[in-house]
């Protein structure tokens, strides 16, 4: 070992960072967090159509997120002393994607230039255009039959451009452009679409196109289908079927036979650029760059009979019920207005009966030609004038059209047809938009007192309307069941319900705030969401129908129709604005949170992929972290003290920050300003809750106690009560006897930023009655809103997001609940017992401090002689 070795051997450490540092960095690490998400919030807002922003907006929102968000890391970085080299990675990858998206470029994260219907969901939408990602969701969400296919994605798209240059050659022909000149205007369409048709298509894709292709169709041929299997090729481009539908601007390709399908895709997107096309992107105020062209490819059906379903009608005279128009055979002459078709108009609610019928005299339809393309076939008079739907296929036609405009959350334009073997198919769906005057639509009808549920109750977070059955979640499991269309009802919020968020029509929970984590998914998605309303899972059960009015903030028993119709056909007048698209591609690469479930393998840094994601991983180990930090002694710079109580709790208090009034006589209760603590021993002092007679213990339940095996972390504190503590937090760490407790709180005004963790394991006796004991503390906690884990004798209990008030009535049981249970496994012989000490615990800890006598204290603590 050279010198210079054996001087870095001998230099000095340096000294660690005081608890009091590290504390002060954690409250504003959390105070960041909140910022965080109120930023979001706010952006999340914006899309409700309620606030008009500018890009100026965007752009001052996105740079406060990325300033957060980047300190935030930071902050964790002193916290944990660690550099967190995989949490700045992702902060740059989701960071470079935001500022592409401004720029007027898109990113794309692992796209693949091909993707399957079946593999489409809510979180493709960018990469397989509207249309088709409506499609795959409707197939693969709401379980309704849609032809087979895939898509050549919107990365595909630019690949193909990029490829041969075309799109520096369309950007310097739209610069060229002076914007007034229409044969110019005419002409530049003319030349740009002659160079796509000519151009090559990547070998990647290509090979993707066709491989998807043949895939597809050998499957078929295994399962007895011998074809001929002709495709579909269809556009599917950013904004189509949305705010504004693209109808009839844009290229489909019919009867493609396999051969066929490199040409049909030129020709799709080489439809991009007709000059109606192109104009009418211009009139709709969208820039060249948002344009992203998916192609889907689907098999044709052999259609019986098409059509189209409003599920509601455009006249607003005719009220509460759905339009069908159908043709025989192939439903293109019917989309371009060539052909007569039969009209029906159904009523909106089960059993759907029809109000009206009006059928033509077809003379023609098109059906499909098997060597490809289509053919025209003439009709007889019979057959012409025979209505070419039955009454049966028209209820089933309404019930998915009101699904879809569920999950669309407006009403719905679909095409569909029916098959030989009168099997539906849903070819395509988008929102209608209605051009409504505002003395057409009149403010929707308060329905009848005796019909309130609740009203004026908790926090409006989305705001809408929403009807359907309830759904009463009461765990994670139960989100394993929920049916689609349904409204939950909870006790607790949960970033966990981001998973059926998308199924849901309104979401009510019991206790909650705002501007957490499952308030921003609920934005995100536009789901009427109520929280923090009381009673709402008491007053409410599964099955029972309701109209939730987030608007206003009332539940309705039943369906209100009114209420209903006046929420799809509310206008958001921005939602076609340059602005309100930006905004809502950027909130992609903020506002989703997939990271939900700490305990889970998925939860770590390399998966955060929002800045959602970043602020939920860094709050949950914050947390995590001042916990293990405040464990050790040689951070606290404060010398600890003694808290003489008048129960034997031997507590020693490290005061970190305003915890303990200043003083030199011995501490006592009357000293501690500590929010948790003081509300924690106000429930230990609470009558009957520590119980000071002896209690007899049985031989093998006291040797199973000399037998067990306890961790590291139990056995190094044996012999330590200890609390740190400031003003706002505590984290304590008893031994009584042979359990073990750590509590972990923070409580302050701010409702967000407030939390508990407990945490008990042990006990004298065998593990048949320590699991008891355990039972009954889960049980206590559970009817407080823990949330809770509980393995053999060890109980793990959770709660965040809670009032002040709220947060000190749950201290102050806790506190009851170490007393009570100190040697509570001791008497509890049976699963009656757990019962019986229930019963007593919840009476006492309901009546509070000092409303119980001498003789009620004394008779409480003789409740363990047994």
């Amino acid at each position: 070992m050279n010198l210079l070795n054996v001087l870095a051997f001998w230099r000095p450490k340096k000294p660690p960072v005081s608890f009091t540092t590290l504390f002060r960095k954690f409250k504003g690490l959390i105070e960041r967090n909140n910022r965080i998400l109120e930023l979001m919030g706010d952006m999340g807002d914006k899309l409700g159509g309620e606030y008009v922003f500018d890009k100026q907006y965007i752009l001052s929102s996105c740079e406060q997120l990325e300033d957060l968000v980047f300190k935030l890391i930071s902050d964790l970085s002193v916290l944990n002393q660690d550099k967190n080299v995989e949490l700045f990675k992702a902060y740059e990858r989701i960071r470079h994607a935001i500022h592409e998206e401004l720029s007027g470029r898109h990113a794309f994260d692992q796209v693949s230039l091909t993707i399957p219907l079946e593999s489409l969901d809510q979180g493709t939408v960018d990469a397989a255009g509207s249309k088709l990602n409506n499609l795959g969701i409707i197939r693969n969400t709401l379980g309704h039959r849609v032809p087979d296919g895939f898509v050549a994605t919107t990365k595909a798209f630019f690949a193909f451009l990029d490829h041969n240059g075309l799109r520096r050659t369309i950007h310097e022909a739209v610069t060229a452009w002076d914007g007034k000149d229409e044969a110019a205007f005419d002409q530049m369409c003319v030349e740009i679409r002659e160079k796509i048709l000519k151009a090559d298509i990547p070998k990647p894709l290509a090979a993707g196109i066709m491989g998807e292709a043949d895939a597809l169709v050998s499957r078929l041929r295994r399962e007895g289908d011998k074809g001929p299997h002709l495709f579909a090729v269809r556009s599917s481009a950013w904004g189509e079927d949305e705010e504004s539908s693209f109808a009839g601007q844009y290229e489909s390709e019919l009867g493609i036979r396999q051969e066929g399908l490199l040409d049909a895709y030129k020709m799709v997107v080489a439809g991009a650029y007709s000059p109606q096309a192109w104009r009418y992107r211009i009139i709709k105020g969208f820039h060249e760059e948002e344009l992203a062209m998916g192609v889907g490819f689907q098999l044709m059906i052999a259609a019986e009979c098409s059509g189209t379903l409003q599920t509601y009608p455009a006249d607003p005279s005719q009220k509460e019920v759905m339009v069908v128009n159908c043709t025989p055979g192939l439903g293109a002459p019917l989309m371009g207005g060539v052909i007569k078709s039969d009209t029906f108009y159904i009523e909106r609610l089960a059993p759907f009966a029809v109000r009206s019928t009006h059928t033509e005299i077809k003379d023609q339809l098109l059906e499909l030609n098997p060597e490809g393309g289509t053919v025209w076939k003439n009709l007889s008079q019979d057959e012409g004038k025979t209505p070419c739907i039955s009454k049966e296929q028209l209820v089933q036609l309404a019930r998915a059209g009101l699904d879809i405009e569920s999950f669309l959350k407006r009403p719905v334009e679909a095409e569909w047809c029916y098959d030989a073997d009168g099997e539906l198919y849903i070819l395509q769906a988008r929102p209608i938009r209605f051009e409504l005057q505002a003395d057409t639509l009149p403010p929707p009808p308060a329905p009848d007192v005796e019909d309130t549920l609740m009203a004026g109750q908790g926090i409006i977070v989305q705001q809408g309307v929403a009807s359907g059955k309830v759904f009463v979640v009461e765990n994670d499991e139960d989100l394993h069941d929920f049916p689609y269309g349904a409204i939950l009802v909870s006790h607790f919020t949960s970033p966990r319900f981001s998973r059926i968020m998308s199924h849901a029509r309104g979401i009510i929970t019991d206790i909650g705030s705002p501007a957490g984590h499952m308030a921003t998914i609920a934005r995100e998605h536009r789901v009427p969401t109520i929280v923090n309303a009381g009673d709402a899972t008491t007053r409410l059960q599964t099955g029972e129908e309701i109209t939730l009015d987030a608007g206003n903030n009332v539940v309705y028993r039943g369906i209100v129709p009114g209420l209903r119709r006046y929420e799809l056909t509310s206008q958001c007048v921005f939602e076609e604005s340059y602005e309100y698209r930006l905004l809502r591609r950027l909130l992609k690469r903020i506002t989703p949170l997939h990271l939900v479930d700490p305990k889970s393998d998925d939860f770590r840094p390399s998966n955060c992929t929002t800045f959602h994601d970043i602020t939920r991983y860094i709050h949950e180990k914050a947390v995590s972290e001042l916990i293990q930090l405040s464990e050790r002694r040689e951070l606290h710079e404060t010398k600890p003290r003694r808290l003489n109580l008048h129960m034997s709790l031997g507590l020693t208090v490290i005061d970190v920050e305003d915890g303990m009034r200043k003083t030199d006589e011995d501490l006592e209760l009357k000293h501690v300003l500590s929010v948790p603590l003081k509300s924690l021993l106000d429930g230990m002092c609470q009558p009957g809750m520590w119980c000071t007679r002896p209690v007899s213990v049985d031989l093998s339940s006291f040797m199973s106690s000399f037998t067990r095996t306890f961790s590291v972390a139990a056995t190094s504190r044996i012999g330590r009560n200890l609390a740190v503590v400031s003003k706002e937090y505590l984290n304590l760490h008893l031994q009584l006897g042979y359990h073990y407790n750590i509590i972990d709180a923070f409580l302050s005004e701010s409702e967000n930023d407030n939390y508990i963790y407990f945490r008990f394991l042990g006990g004298v006796t065998d593990i048949e009655r320590r699991s008891r004991r355990a039972s009954f503390i889960a049980e206590v906690l559970e009817r407080f809103d823990f949330r809770v884990e509980v393995r053999g004798d060890l109980v793990v209990g959770r709660i965040k997001k809670i009032s002040l008030a709220r947060g000190i009535e749950k201290m102050n049981m806790l506190g009851g609940l170490v007393g009570y249970t100190r040697q509570l496994d001791v008497v509890l012989q049976s699963d009656e017992d757990v019962q019986d000490h229930l019963a007593v615990f919840m009476q006492q800890i309901s009546n509070g401090p000092g409303e119980q006598d001498e003789q009620g204290q004394r008779e409480s603590s003789n409740t363990y002689t047994g």
